[in-house]
């Protein structure tokens, strides 16, 4: 007997949340009361239970000092109001699916319309939903009731339709498709949680296959009712909640048999039916085995395969048959940049899905990924309403945009929304771990946003800057633009301007000539605008100050040679520090008569000079070349009167 486990089977994203955060909840010592049974799995709660849970039905059932945990399928909204009014900590699991038709049900009474809902009237999420209505809402489980409905009330004030999270797929659409064209001003929402559609047609295409489909789960959990339903359609269905309830007739004549699970069943008991189902198998005799490796192989088939070889390119896999599972690099994940050996090992087993087989090579071919899509898509579907954000790995670049890989899920990224601002540049996120949040999830439509999360941080960033900023303040930052009259540093989600004349102690054209786009900076807080959120930055230093190691290294009197950089009709500026130049008055460069400077000086002659006098408060610096041809004048006298005696 082949087994198939669906890929689907198990606990959905708001039902595993659920649990995670009670569990989380009972580790760290809080006492803990669920509105209602956590989950509908006996299994689970009584685990629960044994540790101190208690269930409450009424705000009166939570004893003093407990807390509580809404469920996935949430609560009306008059519960949350009674809860606070007993002053009880409340930690809110609704499902995001949930919470988005609890959403819907407001706006539809807001605007005076009426609520249909598709659902058991007695399911607590269809309560909870009835709960966060008005007077004008209608419950329907068939469409039967759906027609029996007055229609000239519900069309003059038109509709909102929804259906329960976990309601059958096939049952929704037909409801729908009547609802189209009896209510024309009706707004249908789908509220089917992706989970749900992606259990009922993973039973339905895996019963199909399989001779018996055993559907795990609570027998008061509607989706696993719908589950049985479903698989029903075309194979035997074997319902139990626990593995103790297998038997060996249940699979009589039984060649292929699948295994699904409901949103609510936790993954301990899915691998203990599978033991179970497994162990029976070993039983059966060598012509029942030998019959098992003819079996047939098809694209579409979901098999479960043992790692027995892997290579720089593929993966050899064993899936029970006569053929040669092969999984391609490609198909073992998305990641363009992944190892094999590093995401598999010689033993591992798989769950795969078959994509394409060569009976005459005796070669399956295999995808590990496709059913990894599958799971993580429900996560990154869910994160679209819940707005959490998801972390992923940037494996493509292009012209639009960016592609990370998110729960195994290739998420696209528009250009627009890859950086935090446009001027940024998004090829190098390429290979680096990112942050996003879901912006739509449907088909292979799946769109996110870095520049959100990006944008939430930086405000952030920015309130605790003007809460803790003052004149003085010094900051680390990094240049992100250059403009003609300065430089814009980000200190941490603000944006200052170090001005062109704050850049360098001297004389600059440009402020490319100082720093460039990406440089990381020390810069100071100069001036604060806090009505118009600006801030004005300083860069050049004190100790940098050219006039200070001026003061220090040339005192007056100094002689020095310096190059002339600049002549005028008055004298020649001689350059004594970058930053610094001195004037030599067109009287001081010779004794003899100077008619105009550029006969006695050019621009990069090397001249000697002496300072003879400083403006500190000016900045004006006097020079002298004549005082120095004075100075050496009497010396020369003296050797020739003493020639001459």
């Amino acid at each position: 007997m082949q087994i198939i486990k669906a890929s689907t089977a198990g606990f959905c994203f708001g039902v595993d949340r659920a649990v995670k955060l009670t569990y989380e909840l009972l580790d760290a010592g809080v006492k803990v009361a669920t509105y209602g049974p956590l989950i509908h799995n006996p299994q689970c709660v009584a685990d629960l239970s044994a540790r101190g849970v208690v269930i409450a039905n009424t705000p009166d059932d939570i004893p003093n000092g407990y807390e509580v945990v809404i469920r996935s399928h949430g609560v009306p909204s008059n519960l949350y109001d009674e809860l606070e009014k007993r002053q009880i900590t409340i930690h809110d699991a609704t499902c995001p699916f949930v919470a988005k038709i609890h959403k819907i049900a407001e706006t539809a009474t807001k605007e005076g319309k009426y609520l249909l809902v598709a659902g058991d009237k007695a399911h607590p999420e269809v309560e909870g939903i009835v709960g966060h209505a008005g007077e004008n809402v209608l419950v329907f489980a068939n469409i039967d009731q759906l027609k029996a409905f007055e229609k000239e009330k519900i069309s003059k004030n038109g509709a909102f339709v929804v259906a329960q999270t976990t309601f059958e797929v096939k049952k929704w659409q037909e409801c729908a498709n009547f609802i189209k064209k009896v209510y024309t001003n009706a707004q249908i929402f789908d509220t089917i949680c992706n989970a749900t559609w992606a259990r009922q047609q993973e039973a339905e295409e895996l019963s199909r296959k399989c001779d018996v489909t055993v559907v795990i789960g609570g027998r008061h959990s509607s989706n696993t009712q719908k589950l049985a339903s479903v698989a029903a359609r075309h194979s035997k269905v074997v319902a139990v909640e626990t593995a103790a309830e297998l038997t060996p007739e249940m699979f009589e004549g039984c060649q292929t048999a699948g295994v699904t699970a409901g949103a609510s069943t936790p993954s301990s008991i899915i691998e203990e039916v599978l033991t179970t189902m497994s162990e029976q198998e070993k039983e059966l005799s060598f012509e029942e085995m030998l019959e098992g490796t003819l079996k047939p192989v098809f694209a579409g088939k979901v098999v479960t395969g043992t790692v027995v070889e892997v290579t720089p390119n593929e993966v050899q896999v064993d899936i029970g048959t006569k053929h040669t599972g092969i999984i391609k690099l490609d198909e073992l994940t998305n990641d363009p940049a992944a190892k094999t050996e590093d995401l598999v090992k010689k033993g591992d087993v798989l769950d795969l899905v078959v994509t394409k087989v060569n009976d005459q090579e005796g070669v399956a071919y295999l995808s590990k990924k496709r059913l990894d899509e599958t799971k993580g898509k429900e996560e990154v579907a869910a994160a679209v309403d819940t707005g959490e954000v998801l972390e992923g790995i940037v494996t493509e670049i292009n012209n639009g945009g960016v592609v990370a890989l998110v729960n195994n899920v290739r998420v696209f990224i528009p250009r627009s929304q890859a950086t935090l601002r446009h001027s940024d540049d998004y090829t190098t996120l390429k290979g680096q771990k990112v942050q996003l949040k879901m912006k739509q999830c449907e088909g292979r439509h799946i769109v996110g946003s870095i520049r959100e999360v990006l944008a939430g941080k930086a405000d952030e960033l920015r309130d605790k800057f003007w809460g803790d900023v003052e004149v003085g303040k010094k900051f680390t930052g990094v240049v992100k633009s250059l403009t003609n009259y300065g430089a814009f540093v980000d200190i941490g989600g603000v944006d200052g301007l170090v001005h062109i004349s704050e850049l360098a102690w001297n004389r600059i054209k440009h402020p490319s000539e100082v720093v460039k786009v990406g440089d990381e900076i020390e810069v100071y807080v100069k001036d604060l605008d806090t009505e118009n959120k600006k801030v004005s930055l300083g860069y050049k230093k004190d100790e940098d100050n050219p006039w200070e190691k001026f003061k220090a290294e040339y005192p007056v009197g100094t002689v020095f040679t310096a190059p002339v950089v600049s002549i005028t009709k008055f004298g020649a500026f001689v350059r004594i520090l970058p930053g610094i130049d001195g004037l030599v008055h067109i009287s001081e460069i010779s004794s003899d008569r100077v008619e105009k400077v550029s006969d006695v000086l050019s621009v990069g002659q090397e001249v000697e000079v002496k300072l003879t006098d400083v403006d500190y408060d000016k900045k004006r610096i006097s020079l002298s070349m004549k005082v120095l041809a004075d100075d050496e004048q009497p010396e020369e006298d003296t050797e020739v009167a003493s020639t001459e005696e």
